[in-house]
């Protein structure tokens, strides 16, 4: 449990809360309800075992920010709790429920002890991965996919790391099982488009064969495209983009935008984990008082890539 003031709420609250919910509880030293309330909060903090955490805020000491809360919410009473996850409020709860609400409540919004796992089993990948540790990181991941299918975060961090390895039979048995979900997630698009480079790439023309294709006609996208293929195959990231630009410049509409679609993957593969996860994690609204969201640092290579597309496009 941890109390809440002006000084730490943005430290504290909003950026803490893209890591772990947490539950903020508005009370005061006058209220009766508040009083009964706050034990059953502390209770449930420790029953749930690290899946959310506590906050209290005395509203008597800190108005600015419980009266903000308190008119995002249309609520004029306490004890008033508000969940906060990915550094934005999200949902809340007025007046002292019984225990099996509030677990209901939670329940909603904090992860389940099997997805609280596949999670450690993520940062330890990361742990590993910025210690070089490759074979020990996808094997954490390969964890995390198994223990929460549904986590495509910890898939895509799995998949990435596969097709950086080479591993291309364990990338695609990764994965098949979410090709569905390509149009919904850009970052399953990108795996998917990688991978199919890496398996196309053994039986494509060799760099010189395409090269004096282009040569012979600037205007030979197939060719220019196989080679941007071998290029996104090989892990020439940068290589792979020029050509691709080449194709956007000339015809945006080829071949149903593929080469803006597999431009746009190369930008998310070569975006780090911990940088894909801080943009995905940035609020899309938060209260004027929170500031910004850090997020990782920019990678200048991926940013100026950004803009010859950006204005390739426009």
């Amino acid at each position: 449990m941890i109390d809440i003031s002006l000084q730490n709420f943005e430290a504290d609250l909003i950026h803490a809360s893209v890591e772990q919910p947490i539950l903020l509880d508005i009370w005061a030293p006058w209220c009766g309800p508040c009083k009964s309330l706050g034990p059953v909060l502390e209770k449930l903090e420790i029953a749930y075992a690290g899946r959310f955490k506590l906050a209290k805020l005395n509203s008597d000491a800190e108005p600015d920010i419980a009266g903000q809360l308190s008119q995002m919410f249309g609520v004029r009473s306490i004890p008033f709790c508000v969940m906060f996850k990915g550094g934005q409020p999200v949902d809340g709860f007025v007046g002292a429920l019984p225990e099996v609400e509030i677990r209901q409540f939670l329940d909603k919004h904090v992860p389940t002890p099997e997805e609280l796992a596949a999670e450690e089993d993520v940062e330890a990948a990361e742990a590993l991965l910025a210690e070089g540790e490759t074979d020990g990181a996808i094997e954490k991941l390969q964890e995390a996919v198994a223990i929460n299918p549904g986590n495509d975060n910890a898939r895509f961090d799995y998949l990435r790391e596969l097709l950086l390895a080479g591993r291309l039979d364990e990338a695609r048995a990764a994965f098949d099982p979410v090709a569905g979900k390509m149009l919904l997630d850009a970052r399953l698009t990108a795996c998917g488009l990688w991978l199919d480079a890496c398996e196309k790439a053994v039986s494509a023309r060799s760099p010189d064969v395409l090269a004096e294709a282009i040569a012979a006609n600037r205007r030979d996208f197939d060719a220019r495209f196989e080679l941007a293929q071998l290029h996104f195959a090989a892990q020439r990231f940068t290589e792979a983009m020029d050509e691709l630009l080449e194709i956007v410049m000339r015809d945006k509409a080829w071949n149903g935008e593929l080469a803006r679609k597999t431009y746009v993957a190369i930008l998310a593969v070569m975006s780090k984990p911990a940088a894909a996860k801080a943009e995905a994690a940035a609020p899309k609204g938060t209260l004027e008082l929170a500031g910004k969201i850090n997020t990782a640092p920019a990678d200048p290579v991926v940013d100026q890539y950004r803009r010859k597309l950006s204005m390739a496009l426009f």
